[in-house]
């Protein structure tokens, strides 16, 4: 992507939705408890009946997208102002940080990069990657690594103790297994603020529940099937949101040594309003929206539809917010895919 005279009424755009940048505790409260209870509720649940069966097949496929919805959460801790929502941060970490191996710290600072404007889109962007100029075959490849994500982040955990006495594998393990990357080459810096306070103790908790769960497991306290279904979740959970990200994130065309402007990064963006329902399941807290996300970064999810809704309004039919409209989940993959397929053929023909 190259320089433009791209612009946006950032002024405009703001006042439009002025009011809508207070996060409702409530509603996090409910939205999250309601979808990790049922969630793990529905996963003992699907335990009890025979392999296969229907009544099973329901219980892990509400439980999947539940937990799905529950685990995604971990996008707005990191846009909640410093401090605050401790007791909620606590319970998300109890409930789907620890059990799934993804402890906040591992999206925390990775994701604040992502916003800052000299950052994103360039190699220093471990949440991005130009799928559009790497081809098909990397596109194909991010989903085979999602596959393999949970067994690696939970041999990662159960390292641990081990790493803090081995200092070359505490930097394999700090670098490359310690985030929620896109970039599988990306190299997480050392330690900061950004981290949190508490990234230590999130990591040692995280190896508790890790050494317990296989401890459970050797000693058949917890049987075989219990491991399997903990990794279909957990996989599904992480392909799911890969066809989001692929689809419903970004354009992935820019160049990692190129910075975009702060309008260009709204053009990059991708915005699929859809269905309320259905497009809720592949794409919720708010994360449709994701063009309007990376205009208001501090707005709650819970208000993301009002603000996109306003912003249609007000915006002239030009609008490069407008650019960012995708019709669904599928268009938003034949998209890039069809970008992506272009793009190789122009450099081959070049």
């Amino acid at each position: 992507m190259t320089k433009t005279n791209i612009t946006f009424p950032m002024a405009e755009a703001k006042k439009a939705v002025e009011d809508l940048f207070e996060p409702s505790a409530l509603i996090y409260w409910s939205d999250f408890l309601f979808n990790a209870l049922v969630g793990w509720a529905c996963f003992v649940g699907a335990l009890y009946f025979p392999d296969f069966s229907l009544y099973q097949l329901v219980l892990a496929l509400v439980s999947i997208f539940c937990l799905y919805r529950a685990v995604l959460f971990i996008h707005e801790l990191t846009h909640l102002k410093k401090d605050t929502f401790g007791g909620f941060r606590f319970a998300w970490n109890l409930l789907c940080g620890f059990p799934f191996m993804v402890p906040s710290f591992t999206y925390m600072g990775i994701h604040i990069d992502h916003h800052k404007q000299k950052m994103y889109g360039t190699k220093d962007d471990g949440e991005y990657l130009p799928f559009v100029h790497l081809g098909r075959l990397r596109i194909i490849l991010f989903f085979i690594i999602m596959l393999v994500v949970p067994f690696v982040f939970l041999i990662r955990f159960l390292l641990t103790p081990i790493s803090y006495v081995i200092p070359p594998l505490r930097k394999l393990i700090w670098q490359y297994l310690s985030s929620l990357s896109i970039d599988s080459e990306w190299k997480r810096p050392e330690p900061q603020e950004r981290d949190g306070k508490y990234w230590q103790l999130q990591e040692w908790m995280t190896f508790i529940f890790a050494a317990v769960f296989v401890g459970l497991l050797v000693t058949h306290l917890l049987t075989l099937k219990v491991f399997v279904l903990w990794y279909i979740v957990a996989a599904s959970i992480l392909v799911i949101n890969g066809l989001r990200t692929i689809a419903a994130t970004h354009a992935y065309r820019n160049p990692s040594d190129n910075v975009l402007e702060f309008a260009e990064q709204v053009l990059d963006s991708v915005t699929v309003p859809g269905n309320p329902i259905t497009t809720g399941l592949w794409a919720p807290v708010g994360l449709r929206y994701h063009a309007a996300h990376h205009l208001f970064p501090g707005m709650p999810y819970h208000n993301l539809a009002e603000a996109h809704k306003r912003l249609m309004k007000t915006l002239p039919e030009n609008s490069i917010y407008r650019m960012t409209l995708r019709n669904s989940l599928w268009h938003g993959l034949v998209y890039i895919w069809s970008e992506t397929t272009e793009t190789q053929t122009a450099k081959k023909k070049a």
